[in-house]
């Protein structure tokens, strides 16, 4: 039995992160930041985007009002700034790499699933302008 064949058995479902794994959020998230950040006299300029990582937009959302200082709730951020988000999911990219992954896979017809830290209606957002990545 070849290594190809036999790692065929092995795998029976990927499950794939989506957000700094398939697309660059990561990007979208520091053009919203800066712009909004303006409003409160403050710059963001990246550094502090460790604190954000792997956290869900409420959980990263409570970093950014801390370590600013920010003087709304975190409810009054996520409000804010989660229409600022909508409103350039759609300029998203995939990461190089991405569409290459999914489409071999696909080709093997190994099952995917999508992991997110993301809302259903923000993963919908996200996903909607990516041309053939998810079918």
């Amino acid at each position: 039995m070849s290594m190809a064949s036999s790692l065929r058995k092995l795998v029976s479902c990927v499950i794939l992160d989506l957000d700094g794994t398939l697309l660059n959020t990561d990007g979208i998230v520091s053009e919203v930041l800066k712009l909004y950040l303006v409003k409160y006299g403050k710059q963001w300029d990246g550094r502090e985007a460790h604190k954000t990582v792997g956290k869900s937009p409420l959980e990263a959302s409570a970093v950014i009002v801390e370590d600013y200082g920010l003087p709304i709730s975190i409810n009054e951020f996520v409000s804010e700034t989660t229409p600022l988000f909508i409103d350039q999911w759609h300029n998203i990219k995939a990461l190089p790499g991405a569409n290459r992954l999914i489409n071999h896979l696909r080709g093997h017809n190994v099952r995917m699933a999508l992991a997110s830290n993301s809302s259903r209606e923000i993963i919908e957002s996200k996903i909607s302008c990516q041309t053939g990545m998810f079918v």
